[in-house]
């Protein structure tokens, strides 16, 4: 098995176990793929049709309103990527996703995913228990947001992704934690990092 599917088949049995037929079809719906920086996955407008399991690189998804960029997530190596409700409900997305640096994928269809889902009972669990946790993480991410102060959300953001200010461009990060960037190096200069 190759190193990015054994590392998709361990984090995805520490959320729910995974029968040997099920995982056999699963790992077989994963194709390569690469882009390079700062290239658009997805677009607003489009139906997102694949899932991405992002083997190396980081990337953003983000909302454009009018000249005013919000960026919502990033991913990076050994994380799922694309644009999820879009993907779900196979319909237009509202959010982008782009590349800040060369990436690499495993991605697969929605097709191929919705017949795994069908066909194994485990994979759809898998699935229920991966949206319940990413559901309360966006609810978790949305008090944050609306409550914490700026200094709260930097060291916050610190605390769960201690290596993301080394991944990330700082302008992204002052925008997913909803503070303007001079903010944001104040913060990064007075707060002393671990």
């Amino acid at each position: 098995m190759q190193p990015a599917l054994q590392k998709m088949y361990e984090q995805l049995s520490l959320i729910h176990p995974m029968e040997a037929a099920a995982w056999e079809q699963f790992q077989e719906i994963w194709t390569p793929i690469s882009y390079k920086r700062k290239e658009l996955v997805t677009t607003a407008g489009e139906v997102e049709r694949f899932l991405y399991w992002v083997v190396d690189g980081v990337q953003r998804g983000f909302h454009l309103h009018e000249q005013k960029e919000a960026t919502i997530v990033f991913t990076y190596a050994g994380s799922f990527s694309g644009i999820i409700d879009s993907f779900l409900l196979q319909q237009p997305s509202r959010y982008y996703l782009e590349t800040l640096t060369s990436s690499q994928f495993l991605r697969s269809s929605f097709r191929q995913v919705e017949a795994c889902r069908k066909s194994h009972a485990c994979i759809a669990e898998l699935m229920y228990k991966a949206l319940a946790f990413t559901t309360g993480g966006i609810l978790e991410r949305q008090i944050e947001l609306m409550v914490y102060t700026a200094e709260e959300k930097f060291r916050t953001l610190l605390k769960r992704s201690p290596h993301i200010l080394q991944l990330v461009p700082h302008k992204y990060l002052a925008s997913y934690l909803g503070i303007d960037a001079t903010t944001f190096s104040k913060l990064l200069g007075s707060i002393r990092l671990s």
